[in-house]
């Protein structure tokens, strides 16, 4: 039941991110399409309460169940971040807006990205990490607790492989091809 309310959430997220934008720049229904999004967060708090329930209702602790907490961590640390990447798309492309921002490409500025991104992926540890926990002490001596152990390894593993990613780009930075177009040469002079 939660890997298929897992998948149901991320459909959910998806249709509920093009209901808004489309309220938003096709229909012109700002408050609409404010509501919409605003329902995204419930996504998760139905999830995270199915999940309780489940565990509550005797079901054995498995992987399914730390599915769901990395996937409520992931949206708690980038939710909000794809919504505005989207929206920043959307605005550009169906009401006339500046095109945004690309993320930098070369030396500290990328550096700098990749870290803020990594720190979106510490929260989003931390959140399943606390979840974890939360469903481990919930379960007590009751059941296995393995699967969730485990899950709460895989939320480390997936953190650190993700933070020496961002550190490489510190360590050895991308540099600029000698032919790089100008718009590259303006971005990296600016930064």
């Amino acid at each position: 039941m939660v890997v298929w309310l897992v998948a149901a959430c991320e459909i959910g997220f998806w249709v509920l991110l093009a209901l808004g934008l489309g309220a938003r720049y096709l229909l012109k229904w700002r408050r609409t399409s404010v509501v919409l999004l605003l329902c995204e967060p419930v996504l998760e708090l139905v999830l995270l309460a199915a999940t309780a329930v489940d565990l509550r209702n005797g079901a054995e602790p498995g992987w399914e169940h730390g599915l769901a907490a990395l996937y409520i961590g992931y949206t708690v640390a980038y939710g909000h971040y794809t919504i505005r990447w989207l929206d920043g798309h959307a605005a550009h492309r169906l009401a006339g807006g500046p095109p945004p921002p690309k993320p930098p490409r070369y030396g500290r500025a990328r550096a700098r990205h990749e870290a803020k991104l990594w720190l979106r992926a510490v929260l989003g540890g931390a959140v399943a990490l606390a979840l974890l926990q939360l469903a481990v002490l919930y379960v007590g001596d009751s059941g296995d607790v393995s699967s969730l152990r485990a899950f709460q390894w895989t939320t480390l593993r997936i953190v650190g492989v993700y933070g020496l990613i961002a550190l490489s780009y510190t360590v050895w930075p991308r540099r600029a091809p000698a032919d790089a177009d100008a718009d590259d040469a303006v971005e990296v002079k600016a930064r």
